[in-house]
This record gives C-alpha cells, structure tokens and sequence, in this order.
C-alpha cells in the first residue's frame, strides 16, 4: 500500500525538513513516529523541502507499508509518537504511480510579516519583521516584473541543487491584515531561499530604498550579487502543493485559517 500523509509543523526548534546525522529534523522525528506505529523501518519522500525555522501547513508525504489499516488509524498512531509541534492532519491510500514531489502541480507557500517600532514576541519566531511601513503599491509593481517563467538565478542560493533556475512563478499576492504583511507565492517549484531572497528585495522596494522597476534588473542580471540579502525564515510557511483533482488529495487544513 502506497499512503500519501499531509503534515502540519511549527519549524523553529527543527534544523529544516530534510534527514541529518543531528536527527534533529521534521523528517526525522516523522519517521521514527512512523516506523515505531508499523513496526518496520518507514521511509518517507516529501512535496517541498523547508529550510530550518520554516514552518508547513500542509507538507504532503508518501510512503509505501504492507500494513493495511484504517487512514484515520495512521493519523492518530503517528501523532500518538510525534512531538507537539508536529502533526500528521490527514491519510489516504494512493494508487502506486502517485508521487508527492513529481504529482504535484504547483506548490505555495505564504510570508507573513509583522509591520511594528517593536519586535515580535509572543509570535516570535513566526512572523517576520519590518519597523521601517511598507508602502503596498510600489511591492506589487515590483513583484509585477517576476510573474511568468524566467531564469530566477538572481535568487537562487549557491547551495541550491535545482537542474535548472529557470522557474514558473503563477502568482506573487501581497495583502495587509491589520500589522501583518501577508505575500503568498505560488510557482511550479521553487530554487533554495528563492522566496527569502525576493522578500529581501520586495521590502527593499516597499521602504523606499529601490524603485519597482529594480527588481526587474535584478532578475535580468542572474546574478545573485546583485540582489538583497536573503531575509528571514521565521514568517515562511510552506502551504503545500497542489494537485489533480483525480487523486482525491485535500487542498487545506484547519491550520490555514490561524495565517492573517
């Protein structure tokens, strides 16, 4: 049986998504939940890898098991072994041609940024921070230059193992909810920092420092000198990919809603 898992976690105390010899990552402790549940070694291939202090709302996983049991059975026995800040939301058997990484569609992640003379504290650690205001209208015109496919080197990290920089952004939104910032991403992959890097150069933009049209030669030039620093990872949430209709999968959780 081939089962597909969405899995929600706050990433702080993590160093990333990906296994390390630390064993301090979210892949880690979900395979030691899940081999302890099945009673053999599991193995698991995730939709989106997440950098440490990145946070998943919906990380879409899959495995393959000869144990038959009920989905709701493996959401409750893994929760049982995980840590709280870890969480498997959902289960469903999948047909064995289903792959969580090449299935998907398109993938989505949201950053959430605190506008304030005062640094976070009681969402330290999962929002990011500006005190300089943000002026709404000179983001968009810049993020208006990055839509479409285009070689997206300029924001791409020297570590950053991608075949090809050459990437489809669907869709950059940015919105303002009360103090918080939201700018949701959506693109058919994504280069290592590429959405970190582009939010270091969108507030460049939004406090005055770059007019709009620079983000369009920082794309044009491929290189990543010319850029901003890469900004923050504590406000980056990884929403999930998306998928054919056919597969049955979820789209959401509960946990999408606690995002402004």
């Amino acid at each position: 049986m081939r089962l597909a898992l969405g899995v929600s976690y706050n990433g702080q105390a993590y160093q990333g998504w990906q296994s390390q010899l630390s064993r301090q990552t979210v892949q880690d402790q979900l395979e030691m939940a899940l081999s302890k549940l099945a009673s053999h070694r599991v193995s698991t291939l995730c939709a989106g890898r997440t950098d440490a202090g990145v946070h998943g709302l919906m990380q879409v996983i899959h495995f393959d098991t000869p144990l038959d049991r009920a989905p709701n059975s493996w959401v409750r026995g893994t929760n049982a072994f995980l840590p709280r800040d870890i969480a498997v939301e959902w289960a469903k058997p999948v047909p064995p041609e289903f792959h969580c990484r090449a299935s998907a569609l398109s993938r989505r992640y949201a950053y959430i940024l605190l506008e304030s003379p005062v640094r976070p504290s009681v969402d330290a650690g999962q929002v990011g921070w500006t005190f300089k205001p943000l002026e709404q209208v000179a983001m968009q015109q810049a993020a208006s230059h990055l839509l479409g496919e285009h070689d997206f080197s300029s924001f791409r990290a020297s570590a950053c193992q991608a075949l090809s920089p050459v990437k489809m952004l669907q869709r950059l939104d940015i919105s303002r909810h009360g103090a918080c910032w939201r700018f949701e991403f959506e693109a058919n992959a994504f280069l290592h920092h590429m959405i970190r890097n582009i939010m270091g150069c969108l507030i460049a933009v939004g406090q005055g420092k770059k007019p709009p049209e620079w983000l369009k030669e920082v794309l044009l030039a491929r290189n990543r000198d010319v850029a901003a620093p890469t900004f923050s990872p504590h406000g980056l949430y990884f929403l999930g990919p998306r998928y054919a209709p056919h597969w049955g999968l979820p789209d959401r959780t509960p946990s999408f809603d606690r995002l402004p």
